[in-house]
């Protein structure tokens, strides 16, 4: 990862969270903290406790982040981040966790008013598993309003200007499909496309199953004592090894307001 893609991605993630960067140059950002984003990288657990009892006024840090000391102010005083510094790794594991589930807008410019629409969005992965494992990403966009769903909806998202603040001169309209049934919507649209799906590749590993399970027969079948036991539970991991499975997790989601003719 180069030092300008770091740079980029420090710009995106306070951004996104409405921190202000009150001050920048090609090597380094200086930014205010809101008082979420202080809690979640600053280890202040203390103060924002005796904040709470108190009921006193919130006091974020600012933080100045180096990212090229070259391109940066001469005598700066910051932290430097570089692929794996702490800072960084902390930074990617809270946009993770903060990026769970978003909203954000159709940036435009149009001087009147404009409707946005409302489409619920969820990346998933796929996991094939068997003795062998196939992972595969999709993501679906499932309009709110007239129930179109739409694959590769992240891919269109990567056209569109995007912002976490409604633009001006534009409006939200309400969902007619709430995001929970949306929700079920979608699942219920994967699950029609697994059962659609050639199965060869169960049928081939419970094939493998079975001709291991054959040898682990004969291998027990002329012992005694207390084999059962042993016998029982090479059984059961033969069955955790080869059993086909499929299984849906979600990796994150959003509400994306856009235009009507945006997707």
């Amino acid at each position: 990862m180069r030092q300008q893609d770091i740079h980029q991605f420090l710009e995106k993630y306070f951004r996104s969270n409405d921190c202000e960067v009150i001050d920048r140059s090609p090597g380094h950002l200086t930014v205010q903290l809101t008082a979420e984003i202080d809690k979640e990288l600053m280890n202040r657990p203390f103060y924002w406790h005796y904040l709470e009892k108190t009921g006193g006024t919130p006091n974020p840090m600012s933080i100045t982040l180096i990212t090229d000391s070259a391109k940066a102010p001469e005598g700066l005083k910051g932290e430097q981040i570089h692929f794996g510094s702490p800072r960084l790794h902390q930074l990617f594991e809270s946009a993770r966790n903060l990026a769970k589930f978003i909203r954000l807008y159709h940036s435009h410019e149009a001087g009147s008013h404009t409707p946005l629409f409302p489409w619920l969005c969820l990346n998933v992965k796929i996991s094939y598993q068997c003795d062998r494992k196939r992972d595969i990403f999709k993501s679906i966009g499932l309009h709110l309003i007239n129930g179109r769903m739409v694959e590769g909806f992240h891919e269109q998202m990567l056209s569109i200007a995007l912002t976490p603040k409604i633009p001006d001169y534009s409006y939200t309209l309400s969902p007619l499909v709430m995001p929970k049934s949306g929700f079920i919507r979608i699942e219920n649209h994967l699950r029609a496309g697994l059962e659609a799906e050639d199965h060869s590749w169960a049928d081939a590993a419970r094939e493998r199953w079975e001709k291991d399970q054959r040898l682990l027969d004969h291998f027990y079948e002329d012992m005694e004592g207390n084999s059962e036991e042993s016998y029982l539970i090479e059984k059961k991991a033969l069955q955790e090894q080869y059993e086909p499975k499929v299984a849906i997790s979600l990796v994150n989601g959003g509400l994306f307001y856009l235009k009507e003719d945006a997707v």
